[in-house]
Protein backbone atom coordinates (compact mmCIF):
# COMPACT_ATOMS: atom_id res chain seq x y z
CA UNK A 1 0.00 0.00 0.00
CA UNK A 2 1.15 3.73 -0.60
CA UNK A 3 2.70 5.71 1.95
CA UNK A 4 0.40 7.70 4.04
CA UNK A 5 1.09 11.83 4.54
CA UNK A 6 0.65 13.42 7.98
CA UNK A 7 1.01 17.00 7.40
CA UNK A 8 2.00 19.61 10.66
CA UNK A 9 0.64 22.87 10.50
CA UNK A 10 3.99 24.78 9.63
CA UNK A 11 3.19 22.58 5.93
CA UNK A 12 -0.73 22.90 5.83
CA UNK A 13 -0.56 26.41 6.71
CA UNK A 14 1.44 26.54 2.65
CA UNK A 15 -1.71 25.33 1.05
CA UNK A 16 -3.58 28.74 2.07
CA UNK A 17 -0.67 31.52 2.13
CA UNK A 18 2.28 32.84 0.23
CA UNK A 19 5.09 31.25 1.39
CA UNK A 20 8.28 29.22 0.68
CA UNK A 21 7.50 25.36 -0.55
CA UNK A 22 3.56 26.38 -0.97
CA UNK A 23 3.90 25.13 -5.09
CA UNK A 24 5.65 21.48 -2.97
CA UNK A 25 2.37 21.68 -0.69
CA UNK A 26 -0.04 22.68 -3.45
CA UNK A 27 1.69 19.42 -5.46
CA UNK A 28 0.39 17.10 -2.56
CA UNK A 29 -3.31 17.84 -2.14
CA UNK A 30 -3.26 17.31 -6.24
CA UNK A 31 -1.28 13.68 -5.51
CA UNK A 32 -2.07 12.48 -2.88
CA UNK A 33 -6.17 11.61 -1.97
CA UNK A 34 -7.51 12.46 0.89
CA UNK A 35 -8.29 8.99 2.54
CA UNK A 36 -4.00 9.34 3.01
CA UNK A 37 -3.75 12.03 4.80
CA UNK A 38 -3.53 12.61 8.35
CA UNK A 39 -4.05 16.17 10.20
CA UNK A 40 -3.84 17.05 14.20
CA UNK A 41 -7.55 18.59 14.61
CA UNK A 42 -5.33 21.06 16.83
CA UNK A 43 -2.63 21.86 13.35
CA UNK A 44 -6.29 22.99 11.69
CA UNK A 45 -6.97 25.84 14.74
CA UNK A 46 -3.37 26.10 14.34
CA UNK A 47 -3.53 27.02 10.86
CA UNK A 48 -6.41 29.65 10.97
CA UNK A 49 -4.60 31.53 13.73
CA UNK A 50 -1.31 31.59 11.33
CA UNK A 51 -3.71 32.83 8.14
CA UNK A 52 -5.45 35.82 10.98
CA UNK A 53 -1.66 36.61 12.38
CA UNK A 54 -0.41 37.00 8.84
CA UNK A 55 -3.56 39.48 7.85
CA UNK A 56 -3.35 41.22 11.27
CA UNK A 57 0.75 42.02 10.50
CA UNK A 58 -0.49 43.01 7.04
CA UNK A 59 1.01 40.27 4.79
CA UNK A 60 -1.60 39.22 3.49
CA UNK A 61 -5.31 41.07 2.74
CA UNK A 62 -8.07 40.59 4.06
CA UNK A 63 -9.84 39.03 1.08
CA UNK A 64 -7.04 36.89 0.71
CA UNK A 65 -7.50 35.67 4.46
CA UNK A 66 -10.81 35.36 3.89
CA UNK A 67 -10.17 33.31 0.65
CA UNK A 68 -8.11 30.82 2.67
CA UNK A 69 -10.45 30.31 5.58
CA UNK A 70 -13.24 29.22 3.17
CA UNK A 71 -10.74 27.20 1.14
CA UNK A 72 -9.39 25.79 4.68
CA UNK A 73 -13.46 24.55 5.55
CA UNK A 74 -13.72 23.29 2.56
CA UNK A 75 -10.88 21.04 1.88
CA UNK A 76 -10.05 20.49 5.65
CA UNK A 77 -12.77 20.99 7.88
CA UNK A 78 -15.62 19.42 5.92
CA UNK A 79 -13.71 16.98 4.31
CA UNK A 80 -14.74 13.75 5.32
CA UNK A 81 -12.16 11.73 4.10
CA UNK A 82 -9.28 13.37 5.47
CA UNK A 83 -8.47 11.94 8.79
CA UNK A 84 -8.36 14.59 11.47
CA UNK A 85 -6.92 13.55 14.78
CA UNK A 86 -7.59 14.86 18.06
CA UNK A 87 -5.33 15.15 21.51
CA UNK A 88 -6.96 13.15 24.42
CA UNK A 89 -5.02 13.24 28.05
CA UNK A 90 -3.27 9.53 27.24
CA UNK A 91 -1.54 11.11 24.07
CA UNK A 92 -1.00 14.68 25.43
CA UNK A 93 0.43 12.52 28.60
CA UNK A 94 2.72 10.29 25.85
CA UNK A 95 3.68 13.45 24.77
CA UNK A 96 5.66 14.95 27.01
CA UNK A 97 8.52 13.22 27.68
CA UNK A 98 9.55 14.03 23.95
CA UNK A 99 9.10 17.75 24.74
CA UNK A 100 12.38 17.39 27.27
CA UNK A 101 14.03 14.67 24.82
CA UNK A 102 13.75 16.77 21.95
CA UNK A 103 13.03 20.70 23.14
CA UNK A 104 10.08 20.93 21.06
CA UNK A 105 6.85 22.60 22.00
CA UNK A 106 3.63 20.75 23.09
CA UNK A 107 1.74 20.86 20.18
CA UNK A 108 4.85 19.28 18.22
CA UNK A 109 5.28 16.73 20.82
CA UNK A 110 1.41 15.68 20.85
CA UNK A 111 1.47 15.74 16.84
CA UNK A 112 4.94 13.76 16.97
CA UNK A 113 3.79 10.95 19.46
CA UNK A 114 0.69 10.78 17.53
CA UNK A 115 2.62 10.05 14.09
CA UNK A 116 5.21 7.96 15.90
CA UNK A 117 1.85 5.45 17.20
CA UNK A 118 0.73 5.79 13.71
CA UNK A 119 3.53 4.78 11.89
CA UNK A 120 3.93 1.89 14.21
CA UNK A 121 0.28 0.61 13.47
CA UNK A 122 0.81 1.31 9.44
CA UNK A 123 3.66 -0.41 9.23
CA UNK A 124 2.29 -3.52 10.86
CA UNK A 125 0.54 -3.33 7.69
CA UNK A 126 3.62 -2.91 5.90
CA UNK A 127 2.61 0.67 4.99
CA UNK A 128 4.23 3.19 6.26
CA UNK A 129 3.58 7.25 7.64
CA UNK A 130 5.66 10.49 6.55
CA UNK A 131 5.54 13.64 8.11
CA UNK A 132 5.06 16.89 6.18
CA UNK A 133 6.61 19.70 8.08
CA UNK A 134 8.80 23.28 7.52
CA UNK A 135 9.36 23.22 11.13
CA UNK A 136 12.70 22.22 11.55
CA UNK A 137 13.16 21.08 15.06
CA UNK A 138 10.15 18.79 14.92
CA UNK A 139 11.60 17.19 11.87
CA UNK A 140 14.52 16.54 13.62
CA UNK A 141 12.90 15.24 16.43
CA UNK A 142 10.84 12.83 14.07
CA UNK A 143 13.46 11.76 12.38
CA UNK A 144 15.31 10.89 15.46
CA UNK A 145 11.97 8.87 16.48
CA UNK A 146 12.61 6.67 13.60
CA UNK A 147 9.73 8.38 11.20
CA UNK A 148 9.95 9.31 7.48
CA UNK A 149 9.74 12.53 6.70
CA UNK A 150 9.64 15.19 3.43
CA UNK A 151 10.43 18.84 4.31
CA UNK A 152 8.28 20.96 1.41
CA UNK A 153 10.80 23.85 1.73
CA UNK A 154 13.95 22.18 0.99
CA UNK A 155 12.41 19.22 -0.95
CA UNK A 156 11.05 18.78 -4.47
CA UNK A 157 8.53 17.23 -6.04
CA UNK A 158 10.54 15.23 -7.67
CA UNK A 159 11.42 13.61 -3.80
CA UNK A 160 7.87 13.38 -2.89
CA UNK A 161 6.84 11.83 -6.26
CA UNK A 162 9.74 8.87 -4.77
CA UNK A 163 7.21 8.76 -1.65
CA UNK A 164 4.21 8.06 -3.33
CA UNK A 165 4.76 4.84 -3.99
Amino acid sequence: MPNQFYLDASALAKRYTPEPGDLVVDYIFSRVPSQRMFLLHLGVAEVVSIITRKQNAKQISRLTASQAFTNLEAEIVNQPLLRKLDADASLINAAMPLIRRHSINSTDAVLLSSATDLANQLRADNDDLVLVASDHRLLRAAQMEGLRTFNPEKQTTADLDSLLI
